[in-house]
């Protein structure tokens, strides 16, 4: 992508990473959830580094007329990425010593190993060896072994001046341990292997340890960002047969002799890049785990319970309740058990003949799953739709395929050249020898997990026509069907590039014929180039446009100027609280007669061309004025709401003068309680 004309989206990206770390350094923020943002922040960069700088890596060693072809400089990008998350890393070891800092005034205590007392080191000696030594594996370097991805290591260097490593093991034990002490004083069980290293390898004499850990490449999938299949079989032959799983990034202490540092770099065939100097410890995404020690609620969010939906909290009949009208739920603000009790009320349900699920994001158990096998035992027909190539979770969704498979479901993997990503259900029942379907539409995958994280979207509908283009898109998933005839959803890659893309030019049209018109559009990322030009056009037309990006944002905001006298600067902001943002949500004002999406797609060129994605639009009007609402509502945050402007600045949303604090996920919830409890009353 032209730099001038659109940000580049691994760039950009970092900056979504700063957002999460500003979250940690905000002192407003209760201690141990600055303490889990710094654990976000380190898993995102995990991450990244497997698939977004693995990607960078790997084309570095294309073809160069083909990298030209492309327009790609990854020596260049890689380089100004390195130095922007070589700065965030100083901020992060800055921002974690402020906090541990702040928990001591809360009695919770992290001591170095230098600080710990005589009675506290016999007491972790002791430990040591009755749980932990037994786990620790010693790996000789003449056995040239093979580091595990994310493992934690230590480096141990002898007199002789070989080395060797040894496996923390954070899999078999807790990454804190408590120990004796003032309050309640933890310790890494690092420092545990590290104070006993003599004792584990006494038959070599040590002469220091160092922390390490390697990240390797996760598998390239080159076709969720270049939609020419033949150009992407080029980019692979030019690679050859690449792996994955080769080392991308060494963190190792910072300690670390530079002689030490360059052996080891040659066992591991890593390049000076790849190289990261970091603290003692490393895996903060561990801090996930840990629970508030001391009960205080000061140290944590007010706690939030997932409130019960106002209709099927109560109801013993979800097809009745679907029938009357449709319905909406809101996660993490309600509880996912809505979705999980359709499932199972259809799963047992005589009337029910068949249940149709596109599944991306398998729980390893969840009540979703035992009641599709639950359908199963009861004779029911069901269809399953499993990615099998949604990254990180391979091998458990093909697991779990397999597993419906032997019990008699019709399971599709996939569907060539093609992901489903859609988050969509259909259950056909018969009733009075007619058949009925019903639908749910979701932003979110069916996870009950992720879903009391995640701010996601479902709707379940009766609705003829959008039950009947829901027909018609599984049948296309199971081949019965070339290109599915719609007349309400959106469905990726048939219809949802066109459809947005018309109500984008009908906004410019009523613009110019001096009507109001207005965008508002809320995604997680956005990178099409066709859809970055389209809104532009429509912002030097006059159209009010304003974006919610969650992460990365290649649109470059522009301000109006003497060749563009008319132009609306679009507005984008992103907001990063205690809850994930991961809704769609789509407003076109369309002269009056508002339009509204909701779904799973993004604004990204594999979600409009390279994915099964479905968008459903919003026909109830309650439901409509309730989404809209949520919406103005997110608008509207000025206390966790940050500015995604040309240069990144990041900078907190103001409150206007004499304003009110608005915080959305919070004054999201207050509504969704205000309206059950009236609701109730009625």
């Amino acid at each position: 992508m032209e730099e001038e004309l659109y940000k580049h989206r691994d760039v950009n990206w970092l900056f979504f990473n700063e957002r999460v770390l500003l979250e940690a350094a905000n002192k407003t923020t209760p201690p141990l959830e600055r303490l889990k943002f710094l654990a976000i922040f380190s898993s995102n960069l995990d991450e990244y580094f497997k698939v977004r700088i693995s990607q960078l890596r790997q084309l570095k060693k294309v073809d160069k007329p083909l990298r030209k072809k492309l327009m790609l400089r990854p020596n260049k990008k890689l380089k100004h990425i390195l130095k922007v998350i070589d700065a965030q890393q100083q901020s992060f070891g800055q921002i974690l010593k402020d906090i541990l800092e702040v928990l001591k005034g809360y009695g919770i205590y992290f001591p170095d190993l230098d600080d710990l007392t005589d009675a506290q080191k016999k007491y972790m000696s002791e430990y040591f060896v009755k749980n932990v030594q037994k786990d620790c594996e010693i790996l000789e370097i003449s056995g040239n072994p093979k580091l595990k991805d994310g493992q934690l290591y230590f480096l141990v260097p002898y007199m002789d001046e070989s080395f060797g490593f040894v496996k923390i093991p954070t899999d078999e034990h807790r990454r804190f341990i408590k120990i004796p002490g003032k309050g309640a004083t933890y310790v890494f069980l690092d420092t545990i292997v590290k104070m006993n290293l003599a004792q584990l390898i006494p038959e070599k004499e040590i002469t220091g340890s160092y922390s390490i850990k390697l990240s390797r490449d996760a598998e390239l999938y080159l076709e969720d960002d270049y939609g020419d299949t033949a150009l992407v079989e080029r980019i692979y032959d030019s690679l050859g047969k690449r792996k994955s799983g080769q080392p991308t990034r060494l963190l190792y202490d910072s300690k670390m002799p530079e002689n030490l540092t360059n052996l080891l770099r040659g066992h591991l065939n890593l390049g000076k890049v790849d190289l990261f100097p970091g603290g003692t410890h490393h895996n903060f995404s561990d801090f996930f785990g840990f629970d508030n020690p001391t009960g205080n609620p000061e140290l944590n969010y007010e706690q939030k319970e997932p409130l019960p939906h106002p209709i099927f909290s109560n109801s013993t009949n979800f097809f009745s309740s679907i029938a009357e009208k449709d319905r909406i739920v809101h996660f993490p603000y309600q509880r996912f058990d809505s979705v999980e009790r359709f499932i199972l009320q259809a799963a047992r349900d005589q009337g029910v003949e068949h249940i149709k699920i596109t599944l991306y994001r398998i729980a390893r158990t969840s009540v979703l799953t035992d009641a599709l096998l639950t359908a199963l035992e009861n004779g029911k027909k069901v269809t399953l739709f499993i990615e099998a190539k949604a990254r990180f979770d391979e091998r458990n969704n093909i697991e779990w395929g397999k597993t419906f498979q032997k019990k008699g479901a019709q399971v599709f993997f996939s569907v060539p050249n093609i992901k489903v990503h859609s988050k969509i259900a259909l259950v056909e029942r018969l009733e009075n020898e007619v058949l009925r379907r019903y639908a749910y539409i979701g932003t979110g995958n069916f996870n009950a997990k992720t879903a009391k994280l995640y701010c996601d979207h479902g709707l379940f509908t009766a609705h003829p026509q959008i039950t009947e283009d829901l027909h018609q898109v599984f049948s296309t998933l199971d081949r019965k069907l070339i290109v599915p005839k719609l007349k309400q959803l959106l469905v990726s890659p048939y219809t949802t590039r066109t459809a947005f893309l018309q109500s984008i030019e009908n906004e410019i049209k009523n613009s110019i014929r001096g009507k109001s018109a207005s965008i508002h559009i809320k995604m997680n990322s956005f990178e099409d180039k066709t859809m970055i030009d389209a809104l532009n056009r429509a912002s030097d037309a006059g159209v009010k446009i304003r974006l919610l990006i969650r992460g990365f944002c290649c649109l470059i905001p522009k301000e109006r100027d003497d060749a563009h006298p008319n132009r609306e600067p679009i507005q984008v902001t992103s907001i990063v609280d205690r809850y994930l943002e991961h809704g769609r949500v789509y407003l076109f004002e369309n002269g009056g007669d508002e339009i509204m999406y909701i779904g799973s797609a993004d604004w990204m060129g594999r979600n409009l061309d390279r994915r099964i994605e479905v968008l459903t639009p919003i026909l109830d009007k309650e439901i409509f004025k309730e989404l809209k609402h949520i919406l103005q509502l997110q608008f509207s945050d000025n206390v966790k709401a940050r500015i995604q402007d040309a240069i990144d600045s990041n900078e907190r949303v103001g409150k206007e003068q004499g304003g009110k604090a608005l915080r959305s996920q919070y004054a999201i919830y207050d509504y969704l309680q205000l309206k059950l409890k009236n609701e109730t009353v009625d």
